[in-house]
């Protein structure tokens, strides 16, 4: 078993990076090489605009990169309970949002000709007892008349032939899409790169400071300055970005590959070829690769780190996890286990904008792999001077009282989650 990403080991090595040291003045600088990073660069870079990528790592190597690889439409909330808490012409905006990025990302992938399996699938929100059927129902109802009727409520019996496991019904978002992560991440720096982005890997930014309307950015490997500056970090983000880390909680998630499935295994256990989530506040995601692969994921324990020790570890409680849901394959050989942090907020809902001289968009709370792409081509128009339509405009972002970027809090969290799932 490898422990490292599935989406890393087999997708191509991104060529594309500058050269040399880093030095000179730019139109925008970006710090963070995932897809809203890299997303914003080409969208800039297309305009004619001088822009760097400053990637602490290497492209993709963060949240991008470790996902679970949906490209799922609908928040993290339910559409009533995202309606009951910003109302519903903000709620509807959001979900919106989430239909515009899967589209967004299947227009780049045909202009682009990038070779990632992208695929209009569907997903499939499982409920795993009855009464969360009945709250699947119920949002089903609003979310289908108000918003998406790309929508259709499933019964225990039409599930039979979508996946070879027992729930009690699901609802189908048919919009909802799904890739190879590290393939779409290595085809979008080399189409940001070819437009005219300077992208700089393991370089990482220590210090930044800003006058006259010029940001300076000192970096592992030199300094640059900038007009405009784009923090694209996400669940990464540094110390020395405080106001970001009062307000992102880093959740590590965690995810297993097996073996490639049989015609026979894959007919068991996900004819329907779709995304899947579970229902339960503790749950489980999971779709079969372009390999035949099934990737299973979910937050086997909550942590704030992700290692290769931790992952191990999260790697076990997920093979058991896998055996209860499809016990026929209890036994199959598990291929890959890796794990990454996913960016929270305290109310899940994301965030984008601009602050204190910097523009922002992160707080994706598990959906940013379709969103993210749509927020930094958004951005990076917002700084060309076009059209505003962040949906996230104007949404206040309040701090977490006591909280500096280290969620101490998390194992209390997750024993309330645990027992959440008991009794719900």
């Amino acid at each position: 078993m490898k422990l490292v990403s599935y989406w890393h080991d087999t997708a191509p090595v991104f060529t594309g990076g500058a050269q040399g040291p880093v030095q000179g003045h730019y139109d925008a600088a970006i710090i963070g090489g995932g897809f809203t990073g890299l997303a914003a660069a080409r969208q800039l870079a297309k305009a004619g605009a001088k822009v760097a990528v400053l990637e602490a790592e290497r492209v993709g190597w963060g949240a991008s990169g470790r996902n679970g690889g949906h490209l799922n439409n609908g928040l993290a909330h339910s559409y009533l309970s995202a309606k009951a808490e910003l109302g519903k012409e903000r709620a509807i905006a959001l979900y919106r949002a989430l239909d515009d990025s899967v589209d967004t990302i299947e227009a780049l992938v045909a202009e682009e000709g990038i070779d990632c399996n992208f695929r209009r699938a569907g997903k499939l929100k499982l409920a795993s007892k009855p009464q969360h059927f009945e709250a699947i129902a119920r949002n089903f109802e609003a979310l289908h008349a108000e918003v998406d009727p790309d929508t259709a409520l499933l019964s225990a019996a039409d599930l039979r032939s979508e996946i070879g496991s027992p729930f009690y019904g699901a609802m189908l978002s048919k919009k909802s899409a799904m890739m190879h992560m590290g393939r779409y991440v290595a085809g979008l720096a080399t189409a940001a790169a070819r437009h005219g982005a300077v992208i700089h890997e393991n370089v990482a930014v220590t210090d930044r400071k800003q006058a006259g309307g010029r940001h300076e950015l000192t970096t592992s490997q030199g300094r640059i300055s900038a007009d405009n500056v784009l923090v694209a970090t996400g669940a990464y983000t540094t110390p020395n970005f405080s106001y970001f880390r009062r307000r992102i909680i880093s959740v590590g998630s965690f995810i297993i590959a097996t073996r490639p499935l049989s015609d026979t295994e894959i007919a068991a256990t996900m004819p329907g070829n779709r995304t899947c989530v579970t229902s339960m506040n503790i749950g489980n995601y999971f779709r079969l690769s372009p390999d035949r692969r099934l990737i299973f994921g979910g937050r086997a324990r909550f942590s704030a780190t992700s290692d290769q020790r931790s992952d191990a570890r999260s790697g076990q409680i997920l093979q058991a996890g896998l055996a209860a849901i499809f016990p026929q394959l209890a036994k199959v050989e598990i291929d890959y286990c890796w794990g990454g942090l996913v960016d929270m907020t305290k109310d899940r809902f994301p965030r984008a904008g601009y602050h204190d001289g910097v523009w922002y968009a992160m707080g994706y709370s598990g959906h940013g792999a379709q969103l993210s792409t749509h927020l930094g081509m958004i951005l990076a128009d917002a700084m060309l001077g076009r059209e505003d339509r962040n949906p996230m405009k104007g949404l206040d972002w309040p701090s977490i009282p006591g909280y500096s970027g280290k969620p101490w809090f998390l194992p209390m969290v997750g024993l309330y989650y645990k027992a959440l799932d008991r009794i719900q």
